[in-house]
Formats: C-alpha cells, structure tokens, sequence
C-alpha cells in the first residue's frame, strides 16, 4: 500500500530526521522511481544497513545511496584502485563509470571474487573510490550494442540526470483530482496482430503500453499506432511500458521522442539491449528499400536515454497513482507480463504482452500469479479451435527428419528467423542434436543479427531457461558457441556458401521482408533439392506468409537493382511447435491459473475471429465478463 502522496520537502525532512550527521547527507533527489540520498560519507551507511531499512519501511518509497560527486575519486584513478583490490583471479574484463547514478560497473569472469566474502570487497570499493560498485558476469561473447549503449549513457550522464530528476518530480507529484475513472484507449493490435499500443488513463495519470509497428502494412494508418485519438496527448504521457523487443510491440517508440516526448521508457534490462539493436536495424532496412523513415537514430539514442530497466518481480511507481511490476512473460529474452496497481488497491491491470505458457529450451514459462488483478489483456495470436500445436518433441524431431532429408539429397536448408528469441532456440536444438549424432552433421551459417542478439542473450543469463544459464554460468559451457556453427561476417561470404555442398542457413529476417535470409531465397528458390523451413509466425501481408501459402513466384530485386521474377520450387514446410507465442491450450489454462481469479478478459493481439474465440470460451465456460474492443475503442474499467 502507498502512503498519501507526500511533497519532497516532507520527505526529505523525515530522511534527515532519521540519518545520524555522521553520514553527512548532501541532498535528496528524486531519481526516476526511487529517491537517491547523496552522502559524502557512503560506506557508513551501507555499514549501518539497517538505517536505510528503516527509513524505507516508514515512507514505502524505494531509496537509493548515491555518494556526492565531489567526494568521487576520479575514474582512471578508482579503475587502478580497482584492479589492486579485487583479486586477479576474477579475471576482470571492463571497468565502466555511469557519473549519473555514480555508479563503477566492474565485468568480471568471476564475479563472486569481486564481491569478497560478505561483501567485504565491495565495502573496500565503496570506502576507497566512493563509487557504487556494480559487479556483472562477463558474457562470454561481447555485444556491441549493450558496449555502445553504455558508452553514450555515459558521455550523455548530465542529461541522464536531469531526466531522471524531472521523471522523480512527475511520478510524485501531488494528486490533484483523486483516484478513480480508469480508462483504457485500443491504439494498436486490437482484432489484428501488429502495431500493439494500450493507452490507460486515469484522472490523474496516462500510461502507455508498447508502441509497436505493422511490419506487413505499408500504409500508415494501418502500419503504426492511432496516435491521432483525442485521448492521446503526449505532452500528458507520464511513462511508456514496453513488454518485449519485438518491432511490433516498440518498434514506433522512437517517434514519441521525435515529437518532444521527455519521460521515461520501463522495460526489462535484456529489452532495454534488445530493442534498441532491433530499432536500428529497422532504420537501416527502411533506408536500404529506399522508404521514408518515421524516426532517425538521433530519436532511438533519446529512448536508450530515457529508458529505465527493471528488474522482474521490482514494485515501482510510475504516476502518483499507478505502480508497475513486471513479470515474465516466457516469450523472448526478457519479454514481460505487465501488472499495473492503479490506487490504494482500487483496481489491478495484467497486460500479458505475447507470452508462453510452456517451458521452452530457452526460457522458462510465464508467470500466472500476482497479488491481485481485476482485468486481463491477453494475446490471441494462436486463439483459433485448430490452433493447437504439436509438443516441443514432436517439433524438434520433425525439424530433425526435414533437415536431414534435405541434407541427404544434398539440398540446402534456409531457415529464416527473428534475430531474437526464435534463432538462438534453433541453434540450441541443432546443437543438442548433432552432438547426439542425431542430426547429420553439416556446416550451420549464421547470418543477420542473430550473432548480436546473442550476445546479448549471454549477457543476461538470468533471464534464460535454468538448464541454459546452468550451462554458461556453472559449467563455462556456452551451446550458443558452437564448433557447429559459422557466423557469416560479410555478404561476399554468401557465393561460396551457395556454392558449396549440403549446409543449414539460419538467417534474418524471419518473414522475408528484406535482410540476409531475402538473398539467400532468391538464389535457392529455383532449387528442388533445397528447402525453406518456417519455423516462426508469418503475419498476413509478408512475401513469408504468401510463400507459406503457396505463392509459385514473386518479384524480387536482383543484385543489379532490378526486379526479376523469381520461380519458387524448392520445398517449403513449417513446423508450429516453435512458436514463442501460446496456442490456444495454453492461452485456456493460463488464464485459467491466473490467480487470483479475474474479474474482466480483454482479447487482442490476435485476427478477429480468434479473439472472438477465446472471449467466447471464458464468457460461455466459466461466466467472466469478456470483451474484444476494437482499435480506438475506449473500455471504462472503474
């Protein structure tokens, strides 16, 4: 429960009246979702814990030790104190600063080495340097993008600053109007799949829930989020909440930024990485199909600004009135189930954004139970009665007997992917079953982004399945570097690969619209021996979804910049079993474990008709009120 919404100037009072003198207290700024307490003294504090403790019990607002910049040492001066106290056997790979939350980052291979014995190096860190240690396990492969990100955050620290302060001022601002009228706007992803946006409304607050794009639509209107509603105003926005990384959930998001938005971006750390690598790539496909772009890197820069990572399982208050937790979601690396708290319990939102209800190779299923909820927003994606899908052995053996076939009559198998999530579960399953000797060994290729999505799935091993991070965190075994596998590093590569002998290709983009896995299909289309293997959602409108459906030939841009008509007679199968969404199963018994039990279902994210579904079988089977809104429709939930 919150306390009555109290003005900074009481709270700090009551900081101050409970912090002894010693601690030489500098100031009290609001940060974001907590309260940073700068001190000049930082290791007495942390030494004497149970303060700290104390004040949060009494004014339930999360608090967080920041020391005063004017008593840091500088960082070339604390990164050599570092490397002298920490131990060499924790093998550090990178010391990094973020002055903005004065904080030392410290990657290191070993990083229980770098904490001591309860926590005695950290201490020494603190006392000497008077940073804020950070300690993270180097992943074994280094990612680019969270390198770049972490960069920029840094020479960007003054602003980071002054957003966070600016976001602290708004979330606890005094209540004007109360608790009450909640609201929720569809924008986007309503009766279809693409372009998922959720406006939520209250009298005091506006939230707004993924911003994503229609990948399969060319036509604005139909491509991004009705943003054009009256309801909507940017300017009122106090917070955007991103489920997961795929374009069609964050992919608009950098255009708020683009048209003056200032507040912050919550979503997973892994999310955080993901979806800024993904918007980048979008940007760069755009302009390589010479389409006008609705954002430049300039406005995704500003979303990595204004991004605040969360943990899962983290209560937080985003508006005076709304708190924010999120939960796995099952889907893709660090995808999310959003659970909303709007007012002193007057009433629970749960977005479940795309999720799994099933353990994959990947990751672990979503999470069903949460202290309260009263509405449901569920995905629908696979809602139809037929669309169960076959077991995750089913599907791995069938991936197994086509592969191999292939293979046997020395054909090619092209396997186009997402560069997150889809990918890495493949190259799991390729991996397992050619050590084995269950699948035929051939030269795997890797192409696309998927080798970057990686590395950032190995930065953030927490997140993934038990057995996976087990694998790289305990064992020093990492299945994503595999003997098998061959990252293509430069397009010239791709000649000798389609002129070599039998090999699998996993490449981006998962539905054909434009990346690596569109040039290796204009070349294997002619070929009988060969195969296309879908193994991800093909959304309506995609040169994947009209092959998946038989389409006999397309026109495709050829190397000289001219269209030719391309025959496609090399097999092409799907395997569903793949998928990171729930079928319709799933989606039944998920909603049916949520506890507790619910009040309202709201479907989207899903064809017409399979939303229809699954709101018919809770209305008709166990008497919930259900609704399928359509896009701009408003729902009052209180």
């Amino acid at each position: 429960m919150k306390t009555p919404n109290k003005t900074k100037l009481e709270i700090s009072q009551t900081i101050f009246e409970h912090i002894p003198k010693e601690a030489e207290i500098t100031r009290i700024e609001f940060e974001g979702p907590a309260l940073a307490v700068y001190t000049k003294k930082p290791e007495f504090l942390i030494e004497q814990g149970y303060i700290i403790a104390d004040i949060v019990n009494l004014i339930r607002k999360r608090i967080v030790l920041r020391s005063d910049p004017s008593v840091r040492m500088p960082e070339k001066e604390a990164e050599r104190i570092i490397q002298e106290i920490v131990p060499k056997e924790a093998e550090i790979s990178r010391v990094s600063f973020d002055p903005s939350l004065g904080e030392v980052i410290t990657e290191a291979k070993k990083p229980g080495l770098v904490i001591g014995k309860n926590g005695a190096i950290l201490h020494e860190i603190i006392k000497q340097t008077r940073w804020r240690p950070r300690i993270l396990r180097s992943p074994p492969i280094p990612s680019k993008i969270i390198a770049h990100m972490r960069h920029f955050l840094h020479t960007e620290s003054k602003d980071r600053s002054r957003i966070l302060r600016t976001v602290g001022e708004k979330i606890f601002r005094p209540m004007v109007y109360g608790v009450g009228d909640i609201r929720i706007t569809m924008l986007g992803g309503f009766q279809e799949v693409g372009r998922s946006a959720i406006l939520v409304q209250t009298r005091e607050s506006q939230v707004l829930m993924d911003c994503g794009i229609n990948p399969g639509s060319t036509n604005p209107l139909n491509a991004f989020p009705r943003l054009d509603t009256p309801q909507f105003n940017l300017d009122s926005l106090d917070a955007v909440i991103i489920s997961h990384s795929h374009l069609d959930h964050c992919g608009f998001l950098p255009f708020l930024f683009k048209y003056g938005y200032d507040g912050p971006v919550y979503c997973s750390a892994p999310t955080s990485s993901l979806m800024t690598l993904l918007q980048l790539d979008y940007l760069d496909v755009l302009s390589k199909q010479g389409v006008k772009q609705p954002y430049d890197q300039k406005d995704v820069r500003e979303t990595v600004l204004h991004t605040i990572p969360l943990r899962h399982g983290a209560v937080t208050d985003v508006a005076p009135d709304v708190r924010l937790t999120l939960h796995n979601a099952g889907h893709i690396l660090g995808s999310s189930v959003t659970h909303l708290h709007i007012g002193e319990g007057l009433h629970n939102v749960v977005y479940t954004g795309d999720y799994k209800y099933a353990k994959t190779m990947l990751l672990e299923p979503a999470v069903t139970e949460f202290p309260r909820v009263e509405t449901i927003l569920t995905e629908s994606t696979y809602g139809a009665p037929q669309d169960v899908m076959p077991s995750r052995m089913e599907s791995e053996e069938k991936l197994v007997s086509m592969i191999n076939g292939t293979l046997e009559r020395e054909g090619k198998v092209l396997i186009p992917v997402p560069a997150v999530g889809r990918a890495q579960e493949i190259m799991l399953i390729i991996d397992g079953y050619m050590r084995q000797g269950l699948l035929k060994e051939a030269p795997v290729f890797i192409e696309g982004m998927i080798s970057e999505a990686t590395a950032i799935h190995t930065a953030y091993p927490e997140y993934l399945a038990r057995e996976v991070r087990n694998s790289i965190l305990h064992e020093g075994v990492n299945p994503f570097q595999s003997d098998y596998f061959t990252i293509v590093e430069h397009p010239s590569a791709r000649d000798e690969i389609l002129d070599g002998k039998q090999c699998i290709i996993i490449a981006t983009s998962g539905m054909l619209e434009g990346g690596p896995a569109i040039e290796y299909f204009k070349h294997l289309a002619p070929d009988e021996n060969s195969m296309l293997l879908f193994v991800s959602y093909q959304i309506e409108g995609t040169l994947g979804c009209r092959v998946q459906k038989g389409l006999s030939e397309t026109p495709i841009v050829n190397s000289g910049g001219k269209i030719e008509i391309v025959k496609i007679k090399l097999n092409v199968d799907s395997i569903r079993g793949f998928s990171g969404h729930s079928d319709r199963r799933q989606i039944v018994r998920y909603i049916r474990r949520l506890t507790p039990k619910l009040e309202r279902l709201i479907v989207g994210h899903g064809e017409r008709q399979k939303c229809l579904n699954i709101a018919n079988i809770f209305h008709r089977k166990y008497n919930i009120r259900t609704c399928v809104p359509d896009i701009l429709e408003t729902i009052r939930l209180r």
